[in-house]
């Protein structure tokens, strides 16, 4: 029994989607709840699984289509593998125009392959096929271009004049951008244009957490079965400083300044699709434990692309940790509709002057992006001293003072 494989139902943020990978090809079997291709939209990854037991019958939409909510993008034929195999065997027959580059001796393209040689003027004779019967896939024209370093040029625009290049020299490649990274760029140029976007900077003595986090580390991790990290402690510090300047902790909807009642905090996450921003909610109300146990659980969820809308939607103020490539200093973009961002940075061993003497100290840079509009800057400059103070004497954060 055939049946129709359809893009999931999009949120009513979401207008469209992209196929982003077929896992399964025409005539591969698979498995009940077996992930079978991945849309992307401008937010998540979203998986589309086997509805039953059987073989993919046909792809309707190729990889880098663009589908919109519940539209059709393949077919699959139920059934146990062995009552599918007569299927599959169909789906692997060769097309009418398949059949006459095979008697012409031209090599046997698949569609997504076919598309892909196209789009960068390879020859298909030119590429070894690993495909059933010599036919050559995607993955096959994917590697010829990586190997010919710059043989196959990138597809140009009508206007731009075409240049000759000798082999192996100056290789370009040409990708075009994921939706997610097109909806993050978008929103970063947004917030430049949109915001009256201003930074002030401070720096923190981390010496007193790290000798916190070697004291209890064992028995933290003993009690809590996860590590003690610095976010948490950044976490919990953003948290009493937002209660303290409610303006950092608003948003700006039109003419209107929306104060939140609660802290929901963004920590913002690094994967190969782009940045996502995962929301740690009612952080007032949850532990270092729960916080640390939290982000790690984002953590491998965006790695995975696996994150859900509901993970990244809200959030009331945003921390982003660029010291964990190397950056000393940094000023991060606004989150919209957000109006403050704060930026963690390297710890670096720093000469200080200590009561009248030198000491080699661990020190860290705070950023503190805001919006003018809705901050003045004592605000700004009082709330990052206040996290500031709270890192160096963690104490505050449990006296509250």
């Amino acid at each position: 029994m055939s049946t129709e494989i359809k893009a999931p139902v999009f949120p009513e943020s979401v207008a469209e989607g992209t196929v982003a990978t077929w896992h399964k090809q025409p005539g591969e079997a698979c498995s009940r709840d077996e992930l079978i291709v991945d849309i992307e939209t401008d937010k998540v990854v979203l998986e589309v699984v086997a509805p039953a037991d059987g073989v993919i019958e046909e792809i309707v939409k190729n990889e880098g289509d663009t589908v919109e909510s519940g539209e059709l993008i393949g077919k699959f034929k139920e059934g146990a593998a062995g009552e599918a195999k007569p299927a599959a065997a169909k789906s692997e027959e060769p097309k009418a125009e398949e059949k006459a580059e095979a008697a012409s001796g031209d090599a046997i393209l698949s569609p997504a392959a076919r598309k892909l040689a196209e789009e960068n003027s390879i020859d298909p004779n030119s590429v070894k096929g690993t495909g059933k019967d010599g036919r050559v896939t995607k993955e096959d024209v994917q590697a010829h271009i990586d190997g010919n370093k710059g043989a196959a040029k990138a597809p140009t625009a009508a206007s731009a004049p075409s240049v000759e290049l000798a082999q192996g020299e100056r290789p370009e490649k040409r990708v075009p951008m994921t939706r997610l990274r097109a909806s993050i760029a978008k929103r970063l140029v947004d917030a430049q244009q949109t915001a009256a976007m201003l930074t002030t900077f401070n720096e923190v003595n981390m010496a007193p957490i790290m000798e916190m986090r070697k004291q209890y580390q064992d028995s933290f991790v003993k009690r809590h079965g996860i590590k003690l990290g610095f976010m948490s402690f950044f976490t919990k510090a953003a948290t009493e400083a937002l209660k303290r300047f409610p303006a950092v902790n608003a948003s700006i909807d039109g003419n209107d300044m929306v104060y939140h009642g609660y802290q929901d905090i963004g920590v913002a996450v690094s994967t190969d699709r782009g940045l996502v921003v995962p929301v740690v909610r009612d952080t007032d109300a949850l532990g270092l434990a729960d916080i640390e146990k939290k982000i790690v659980e984002y953590g491998t969820k965006a790695k995975e692309g696996k994150l859900a809308i509901e993970d990244m939607t809200g959030g009331t103020f945003t921390i982003t940790n660029g010291g964990i490539f190397g950056s000393l200093i940094s000023t991060p973009i606004l989150n919209p509709p957000q109006t403050a961002i704060l930026g963690m940075h390297k710890i670096q061993e720093r000469p200080m002057a200590v009561n009248g003497k030198v000491e080699i100290l661990p020190m860290m840079y705070l950023a503190l992006s805001y919006d003018h509009r809705m901050i003045d800057g004592k605000e700004a400059v009082q709330f990052l001293v206040a996290i500031k103070e709270m890192l160096e004497d963690p104490a505050r954060i449990l006296l509250d003072v």
